[in-house]
Formats: structure tokens, C-alpha cells, sequence
């Protein structure tokens, strides 16, 4: 890693350790990259990581990103038609909002109350512990540079 440890570092490596997962360099690298950049793909990780700590094989990003997701130190989003998208903020029940034209992606706060997703009308005797909700659109610069209202994602036109 270039420069020396930060704060943020100092409290990636305590979860890391909290996690029973060792702290090493692609790990930190990942966790400040997704501090700075959150809904970020594996592959924007990958370059952002690279920039960082130089040769850093892809497998790794995905074994990192994979590791800390089970750990419960990240959280992965698969809006449909786009690749995974992985953040920080995790435990929170939060939504997301995704742009139709170029796929930016932002954090949604439930609209009411703590949680208010978790009671479906017939729960099938699961054990709901989460909801996820993903409200789509376009973004403000989209919108200014006057995006179509709707455009199809990869899967609808696949299906089509």
C-alpha cells in the first residue's frame, strides 16, 4: 500500500479481525476504495485497487469481495441487467435507486419507519430477515442530457 496506514485503515483491520479474517493489503485496498466509492462494480474495484497496490490479479478482487460479503462487512446488489455492485453500508435494510440510462446507483433510506419491508402478506413460513428494493429512473444527468424516459435493460431485451 503506498503512504502510511490511515484511520480508516486502523478500523478496516479491526473489523477484519473482529471478522476472524486476516488483514491484508487487497483487503484494505477494497474496503477504503468502497468507502470513496460505493455501488461500485468488481471490475471498477479491480482498477481502483490496482492504482493503489499495482498487480493485483482479478481472482483476488473477487475472492476479497467474496470473503468480506459472507462476513457481513460488504453488501452485494444485483440490479437486474446490471453487474453486481458491491458497499459498505450493510445491516440497514436500505434500498437503492438505479438509473435506467447509465446504470448510476444511489442509496435509498426505507420510506417509513425501521424495516417496514419485512412483513410480506403471506410470509410461506420463511424466516424473512430482509427486503430489498430497487426503484428505477433516471439520474439528474441523464435527465439532462435527455435520456429516453424507459430504456430496456439487458435482460428485457434478451427476452425479447
Amino acid at each position: 500500500m503506498t503512504g502510511a496506514p490511515t484511520v480508516a485503515d486502523a478500523e478496516v483491520s479491526r473489523s477484519l479481525r473482529a471478522a476472524g479474517l486476516r488483514v491484508t493489503a487487497p483487503r484494505l485496498a477494497i474496503m477504503a476504495w468502497l468507502a470513496e466509492h460505493p455501488h461500485s462494480t468488481a471490475d471498477a474495484i479491480g482498477v481502483g485497487v490496482r492504482e493503489r497496490l499495482g498487480s493485483v490479479s482479478t481472482q483476488a478482487i473477487y475472492d476479497v469481495l467474496g470473503v468480506c460479503t459472507a462476513a457481513g462487512m460488504l453488501r452485494r446488489i444485483e440490479p437486474a441487467g446490471h453487474p453486481a455492485r458491491f458497499e459498505r453500508r450493510v445491516g440497514d435494510n436500505h434500498h437503492h435507486l438505479v438509473c435506467r440510462g447509465c446504470g448510476h446507483t444511489d442509496d435509498a433510506d426505507c420510506a417509513v419507519g425501521t424495516r417496514p419491508c419485512l412483513t410480506p402478506s403471506d410470509h410461506h413460513g420463511f424466516a424473512v430477515d430482509e427486503a430489498e428494493v430497487v426503484f428505477w429512473g433516471l439520474c439528474p444527468s441523464c435527465l439532462t442530457a435527455g435520456e429516453p424516459a424507459h430504456r430496456t435493460t439487458n435482460h428485457e431485451e434478451a427476452r425479447q
